[in-house]
């Protein structure tokens, strides 16, 4: 048959036909690419998940969440299924935090997301945490906010030279979620409410030396690693922690180096140990060393609504369990979509960049303790329930 013959059959097909062929295309094509946005994958004796956005630098959205949550559920219950790893694509990012351009823009049209969005990611939070199968969060890369959510619970998680983590809300007129009332608290000494008021950076090893990583590996080694686990058989957790070690103790990079903030320490745990906001900026101004008026420089460039918001949710979390503090943060993170700060927060960091927020009220004394109050107010049936 010619190609005049074939072109002539085919145009026989009548164009609904082909217009139902296109359209099914079209609607693969869009599953596709949302499924894409996250990889879940049985590989060797384990559950794989990859956050894959790149180009956004891992940023988590709702239809991750809703993805990942059910599968995480399906390899808890499976037998086969020995442990669970989950990455970030692109070697930028493990993941930078939640989506919150598109939660704040969202208020305009449907509200509705801000409630889903928190609601469904303190959800998964909550589920890593009590997995029933050892849960290894590869945080290579830029790795706040929402990606601390994603991999701070987990009972492994194994940091390189290029981990870059930070919980930087106060700087957006929100807090740090995520169960951060919970684990920030508990890292040593004044350390979390330090991390949580001033949004500093921690790097490479030092992610390891302040307790958010439980192990430390080179990149490099890194798609070996991960090799090794999958090929063990029917591994117990003390297998998968063997693993883990062998590469830890093997790794050289800054082996020597102290932890960054260590010469600071006493001074950190004096200073963040007061109970008001307030009373810490003092504290930071009397002591007038290079360092410390280096954080308040930083602190009073943040929410001041925010801060009273942080300092509270940390002292309380302090005695919470993590179920009790996701509650807690629900009820804040609804507060602050109904309130202006975090919507100003994210216009001037992340839409218009001009990194100047007009914070309302702007100064610490305006915030009274009533409006506080609001903020952790129950929702009645509106709570997060586990």
């Amino acid at each position: 048959m010619g190609l005049r013959e074939m072109w002539r059959l085919m145009s026989r097909f009548n164009s609904s036909k082909r217009t139902n062929i296109i359209l099914q295309h079209l609607r693969m094509s869009k599953h596709t690419d949302a499924a894409a946005e996250v990889l879940l994958e049985r590989k060797g004796c384990a559950g794989v998940i990859t956050l894959n956005r790149p180009k956004f630098l891992n940023a988590l959205n709702l239809s991750m969440i809703r993805q990942i949550y059910p599968q995480l559920k399906k390899w808890e219950q499976d037998p086969e299924t020995f442990l669970i790893i989950i990455k970030g694509a692109g070697g930028k990012a493990f993941c930078a935090g939640g989506d919150i351009r598109v939660i704040s823009e969202a208020r305009k049209a449907n509200q509705k997301i801000a409630q889903d969005f928190f609601r469904e990611e303190y959800m998964l939070n909550n589920a890593i945490d009590s997995c029933q199968k050892p849960y290894i969060a590869l945080i290579h890369g830029i790795t706040m906010g929402g990606g601390v959510g994603l991999s701070v619970h987990g009972l492994f998680r194994v940091a390189t030279e290029k981990s870059l983590f930070a919980m930087p809300e106060t700087a957006i007129g929100l807090f740090p979620d995520v169960g951060g009332g919970y684990f920030l608290p508990r890292l040593q000494g004044k350390l979390g409410c330090f991390l949580a008021l001033t949004g500093f950076r921690l790097k490479g090893r030092d992610v390891y030396a302040a307790g958010i990583a439980t192990h430390f590996v080179d990149s490099e080694k890194l798609g070996m690693l991960e090799e090794d686990l999958l090929a063990l058989k029917s591994p117990s957790k003390e297998n998968i922690a063997d693993v883990l070690e062998t590469y830890h103790a093997k790794s050289k990079i800054d082996q020597d180096k102290s932890f960054i903030l260590e010469e600071h320490m006493d001074k950190i745990n004096s200073w963040f140990s007061a109970n008001t906001v307030e009373q810490i900026i003092e504290n930071l101004q009397q002591d007038g060393s290079s360092f410390a008026l280096e954080q308040l420089k930083v602190i009073n460039k943040m929410s001041p609504t925010s801060l009273k918001i942080t300092l509270r949710q940390l002292m309380e979390g302090s005695s919470k369990t993590l179920q009790e503090v996701l509650t807690m943060e629900y009820r804040l993170s609804q507060a602050c979509m109904r309130g202006h700060d975090f919507h100003e927060g994210v216009r001037a960091v992340l839409i218009d960049k001009d990194q100047s927020p007009k914070w309302k009220p702007a100064d610490l004394k305006e915030v009274t303790d009533e409006a506080l109050n609001n903020h952790f107010k129950s929702l009645g049936s509106n709570d997060l329930k586990f």
